[in-house]
């Protein structure tokens, strides 16, 4: 790897720390670069996935504010997605790589469809619970750790807009702030992130000089993500979600 190459790829995991924490798809912005350098698509998804752990991570201390009060639901979530997160990680080691290359852009427009529209979904779960004389539930339920379950499950095999796919899932399902939804995507993606890390410095090929430059280019982003994105207002929040997210599709489909 060239100095240019390895300045590209720093580069690209600051850019990818920064956007996972404000909304997710950082590996959009990462994975093209390593296979420019010359990385088998499997090597670049693996080291990727192992650069990615600290940036996630960082993201989530940076959101600590925002988790403050959610304990029970991160632990609830988190046991999902460790789960997922292992599946999708010897998914990704027994499948070819074309698996998930139909279904994942459909998962993410289902997912942007929620996050436009979840300020009147929660309106109207709000009023149907009025009226029946029953309350929402904390942690989402069955039906958001089996969302969370299978977003994971993807996210260990690929993870491109997984952060959509979560927030898409919660935002429906949970009656909470944008931002505090956020915090707990960004742990959710840690955990993901570091499950399929942990299975794979076992059992796959990854080059360390890209998991470190993307290690702590992604920890920075991290930082400067949280900044950015925990100042914007729930309004904003959500166009950028749906900004990025329509990106996302559009790379995916061209992929």
């Amino acid at each position: 790897m060239t100095i240019w190459e390895a300045l590209a790829v720093f580069a690209a995991g600051i850019g990818a720390g920064t956007i996972n924490t404000v909304v997710g798809s950082g590996t959009l912005i990462t994975f093209p670069v390593l296979l420019a350098t010359g990385l088998s698509p499997v090597t670049a998804n693996v080291s990727n996935s192992l650069g990615l752990v600290p940036g996630s991570i960082s993201g989530a201390i940076g959101y600590r504010a925002e988790l403050r009060g959610q304990r029970q639901r991160v632990l609830r979530l988190s046991a999902a997605a460790l789960l997922g997160g292992l599946g999708g990680a010897i998914l990704l080691v027994t499948l070819p790589s074309s698996a998930f290359d139909m279904i994942v852009p459909v998962l993410v427009a289902i997912a942007l469809v929620l996050v436009v529209l979840q300020p009147r979904l929660a309106r109207a779960v709000q009023a149907r619970r009025e009226r029946n004389g029953s309350e929402a539930h904390p942690h989402g339920g069955l039906p958001l750790q089996a969302g969370i379950l299978c977003s994971s499950a993807y996210g260990g095999y690929f993870g491109a807009a997984q952060g959509i796919i979560y927030l898409g899932f919660m935002g429906a399902l949970l009656n909470d702030d944008l931002q505090r939804l956020n915090a707990v995507k960004n742990v959710l993606s840690a955990v993901v992130n570091g499950v399929a890390a942990i299975f794979f410095l076992f059992v796959a090929e990854f080059d360390w000089l890209v998991v470190v430059l993307i290690a702590v280019g992604s920890a920075l982003g991290g930082q400067l993500g949280a900044r950015i994105g925990r100042k914007l207002a729930p309004g904003v929040l959500r166009g950028v979600i749906v900004a990025v997210g329509i990106v996302a599709i559009v790379q995916l489909v061209l992929r």
